[in-house]
């Protein structure tokens, strides 16, 4: 099976996100007990609001994306939270690639939602391209065999 998720998703949701928001957490605790924290309520606020946005940024953008995604030719095998899914490419409703965001992510619009829900994202290896605008190959690939999949046309058939 090949990975077509990125080897750096675990950096992304778990690693990252504790550094930055326990950075954060500890600028708070050091307002709290300096004498700065109490002459100032700037050093409480400016920590709180950023506590709170940096939960629900990453919230959005990086703890929903599932932990991996490998390529098993006519299914998807993702893991997400210990437990293994296999999703059939015919089971695939959409593809889509959001390459502008931080990091770039693939969504998957499932037919049939079951314990993943309905969207599956998952985080895209990254690549270095002098174009920016160029499109992931992970992407444009499995664009095409989840189209193949959903018509009734096989791998064989397709050109794979």
């Amino acid at each position: 099976m090949k990975l077509l998720s990125s080897p750096m998703t675990f950096f992304w949701k778990r690693v990252y996100p504790t550094i930055w928001l326990g950075g954060v957490a500890l600028f708070l605790v050091f307002g709290v007990f300096s004498r700065a924290g109490f002459q100032d309520p700037i050093f409480l606020v400016v920590p709180l609001i950023m506590l709170a946005f940096g939960t629900i940024l990453f919230k959005t953008l990086v703890w929903n994306l599932v932990d991996a995604v490998y390529d098993a030719g006519d299914s998807l095998v993702i893991r997400n939270k210990g437990r293994k899914h296999v999703v059939p490419l015919s089971e695939i409703k959409n593809v889509s690639a959001t390459m502008f965001m931080n990091p770039p992510r693939i969504t998957l619009r499932l037919a049939n939602p079951g314990e993943l829900g309905a969207d599956v994202r998952f985080m895209l290896p990254r690549r270095f391209f002098l174009n920016p605008f160029a499109k992931s190959k992970v992407a444009v690939d499995l664009i095409e065999r989840v189209g193949r999949a959903r018509r009734g046309i096989g791998a064989d058939a397709g050109g794979n």
